[in-house]
């Protein structure tokens, strides 16, 4: 006879949660236990959630029913625990999951329809790309990005602003371009302001352009009539890639925003990065 699982095993389902779910994503195992290398992406996806499901919540009541643009989806472990938490329950709206990788979207049309997730699409796009696909509707409520690498997560904020997003869900990942350009003009600012003592030394820099990276989205949205909060989210023991960004569209365009934002790209000089934060949207 088999051995009961422990409490340090079972994970703390919502009613209606698919189990089945759970173990295609082997979250779970075959008999029911936790899978210990899927704990700490749990920990996250579930965190997010919660954040997540607020939002959808408080979206104005329409007739379809509320759209997510899941960016950078991979497994589509986010996709799916909100379908599965939300969106089935609820009845309509939908969930789009954009993935470069053709065997990740494939196999995730292939969950999807196994499990009767009608309420979900999976496309083979780079994130610009889905901003001019007709796959996609002209306006989506809610667009999410975790651990989208680089400059991906402004792919998606462009994307989000191109299509009106009521709210953005950001987990930055891997941001190098700033870092890069920081690099290039080391020496010379060096001598033009002791501020460069912040990214002098090769680590320095890496964290001094993840750092200015976020500070830069945060205050382009807010230019761009967002109302930003950031926030952890998990503990600094679960991962490093730990900063969200909410951002929850007022209309209300902040002049000072925007004119910190080209204060700062100016006095870092990263004039050249002025196209990815343009302000005439």
């Amino acid at each position: 006879m088999s051995k009961p699982p422990s409490p340090s095993d079972q994970l703390e389902l919502r009613p209606g949660q698919s189990i089945e779910l759970l173990k295609e994503l082997h979250i779970l195992t075959r008999e029911g236990k936790l899978n210990q290398d899927s704990r700490r992406k749990l920990k996250q996806v579930y965190h997010l959630f919660q954040f997540i499901e607020k939002l959808l919540k408080e979206l104005p009541a329409s007739e379809q029913g509320p759209t997510l643009a899941d960016h950078g989806a991979g497994k589509s472990y986010l996709g799916f625990i909100i379908h599965d938490l939300f969106f089935k329950a609820l009845g309509q709206g939908h969930i789009y999951g954009i993935e470069t990788r053709p065997e990740l979207v494939a196999s995730s049309q292939a969950l999807a329809q196994r499990l009767g997730f009608e309420r979900m699409t999976f496309l083979n796009l780079s994130v610009a790309e889905s901003a001019h696909t007709d796959a996609l509707p002209a306006q989506i409520d809610l667009v999410t990005a975790l651990h989208a690498c680089d400059t991906a997560t402004d792919d998606a904020i462009a994307f989000g602003l191109q299509k009106k997003a009521k709210y953005m869900v950001l987990v930055p990942c891997c941001q190098a371009e700033l870092a890069r350009a920081l690099n290039q003009h080391k020496a010379l600012n060096l001598q033009r302001t002791p501020l460069a003592e912040l990214w002098r030394h090769p680590l320095h820099t890496r964290e001094m352009g993840s750092q200015l990276t976020n500070v830069l989205r945060c205050l382009y949205l807010e230019a761009m009539g967002y109302q930003v909060t950031v926030t952890e989210l998990v503990g600094w023991e679960h991962s490093m890639k730990n900063e969200l960004i909410l951002a929850k569209y007022t209309g209300q365009k902040r002049r000072s925003a925007a004119e910190r934002l080209e204060a700062l790209l100016a006095e870092f000089g990263l004039e050249n990065l002025k196209p990815r934060f343009t302000l005439s949207k």
